[in-house]
């Protein structure tokens, strides 16, 4: 009997452990896949150079909405919507959504002012606001070399900051805002989908409002040429996508996961403010960057020798 009853819990546990396991590796895909779109988002926005930044932060809105709804259109999913945003899961949805749409138009105006540079520094402090997150608000633990590497890249702040050198408030904002973004994601009770549909929709009005009033004054970039309209409507799919995958991720992984994953997309943007864009790496930025990407590195570092298994001890 009590031979049974340990083979039963032994099928329980490796069961248990069979499902994180998947929904780890699936959250691990998703997080790859999400990242590593926004790290040639830059690709995009430079095709809409001389579009302003609130145009099509208002196009990237409404075009997602539409390809949102139709999603929940055709798995029969709105009775459900409607039914899980109320009380505090829509007050946290109306704040996710200002903050997501803040840090779109932040982004945006980088991207087409040329500051894709101190865009792609943002999210490398990125990993380190999740950090001081989950420790603030999730009550994670931080290790001394974690904190060794938080303090290191931001002396990689400090030396950008008092030097003058470049767009820093992007990076600061840029951070923090998406840091919020993906704690409120993590803690809402509301699946990917369903959450992003509603945080569109929300600020759909305010995105509609600013398109009417840019046609009627004359300066809507929709209707100048079908190349431009094709590549302002794509903003849907091309905004929804990752925002879906990335929702999915932070559900299934922790914060300090996601924050090391997260080095995929500022890298590649690195690389194309520097060698496609032709921005200019001064001395600061070069600084900066190493003491951020020290500090990157010792962090990673110190995460993946925490998740090495501990091997048992056996008997001699």
């Amino acid at each position: 009997m009590c031979r049974l009853a340990l083979i039963d819990m032994s099928r329980d546990g490796r069961g248990m452990s069979g499902a994180s396991s998947s929904r780890a590796s699936t959250g691990l895909l998703l997080a790859f896949g999400a990242y590593g779109l926004w790290g040639i988002l830059p690709l995009y926005f430079h095709q809409l150079k001389g579009v302003p930044a609130g145009q099509i932060l208002a196009h990237r809105v409404l075009w997602s909405l539409i390809l949102l709804i139709g999603l929940i259109l055709v798995l029969k999913r709105v009775r459900a919507l409607i039914a899980a945003a109320r009380g505090r899961t829509l007050v946290l949805l109306f704040a996710s959504a200002t903050i997501i749409a803040t840090n779109w138009l932040i982004y945006i105006w980088a991207v087409v002012s040329d500051h894709v540079l101190e865009a792609s520094l943002g999210y490398f402090m990125n990993p380190l606001v999740n950090v001081a997150l989950g420790v603030a608000v999730l009550g994670e633990r931080v290790r001394r070399v974690q904190g060794m590497a938080i303090a290191i890249a931001a002396a990689g702040v400090a030396v950008m900051a008092f030097s003058g050198g470049g767009a820093i408030w992007v990076s600061l904002a840029l951070a923090a805002t998406f840091a919020l973004y993906g704690l409120l994601r993590k803690v809402m009770a509301m699946d990917a989908l369903g959450g992003l549909t509603v945080e569109t929709l929300l600020i759909a009005p305010f995105a509609a409002g600013l398109l009417f009033l840019s046609m009627r004054d004359g300066t809507s970039a929709w209707g100048q040429s079908g190349g431009l309209d094709l590549l302002l409507a794509l903003a849907g799919p091309i905004t929804a996508v990752p925002l879906l995958m990335f929702a999915g991720a932070a559900r299934r992984l922790p914060l300090s996961t996601l924050g090391l994953i997260q080095y995929t997309s500022p890298s590649l943007q690195f690389m194309l403010a520097v060698f496609v864009f032709g921005e200019a790496l001064h001395a600061e930025n070069i600084v900066t960057f190493a003491l951020i990407w020290s500090g990157c590195a010792l962090y990673a570092w110190d995460s993946w020798r925490a998740s090495r298994p501990v091997r048992p001890m056996l008997p001699e």
